[in-house]
């Protein structure tokens, strides 16, 4: 399993392959939707991880162009989280009266991998893990494990947690060889 590109994104930068994107003037996904000129209108629907997931997606893919040539039903995501879709939930448990399912969707932190499969396609095998911190081991032995016994080709691997401190999203592609 060999990593090709990378993605880095808090509350201080936006960083692919290691180059700096943009500092501090996108401190949100929004910004980065509008600045990168993406076109997905479902994205506005989407929870606080959802959309720093999929804004990392984004990025990783859109330097990597290469990936739409590859078998999709052989392409797919390990992911970790820590706090999952917690401010979804907080907002949930408020109507609960009358519950919404508009916001129930997004009460599960694994949504954030169907976005980003339907967004491009993906069909492998799909994880999303939750850890009380970034194990890029983890992930990694994940995702080889995924390699080995699902004939992957290609997964986009990382870890998309949003909390009050802010996104930490830290994403990688993998790919057999």
């Amino acid at each position: 399993m060999v990593i090709t590109h990378s993605v880095v994104m808090n509350k201080e930068m936006v960083m692919r392959n290691n180059v700096l994107l943009q500092g501090k003037e996108a401190l949100s996904p929004e910004d980065l939707y509008h600045s990168f000129k993406w076109n997905y209108p479902k994205f506005f629907k989407m929870d606080k991880l959802c959309k720093w997931a999929f804004a990392g997606a984004e990025l990783l893919l859109s330097e990597h162009p290469g990936y739409k040539e590859l078998d999709k039903n052989r392409t797919g995501i390990v992911l970790a989280t820590n706090h999952g879709c917690i401010d979804v939930d907080k907002r949930y448990l408020d109507t609960i009266a009358m519950p919404s399912p508009a916001l129930f969707v997004y009460t599960l932190p694994n949504i954030m991998l169907g976005e980003i499969c339907i967004r491009h396609g993906f069909k492998g095998a799909q994880l999303c893990m939750v850890s009380e911190q970034f194990d890029k081991e983890e992930i990694l032995f994940a995702a080889g494990q995924l390699f080995k016994n699902n004939d992957l080709e290609a997964c986009l691997c990382g870890w998309a947690d949003v909390s009050d401190n802010g996104p930490d999203i830290q994403l990688f592609w993998a790919t057999r060889n």
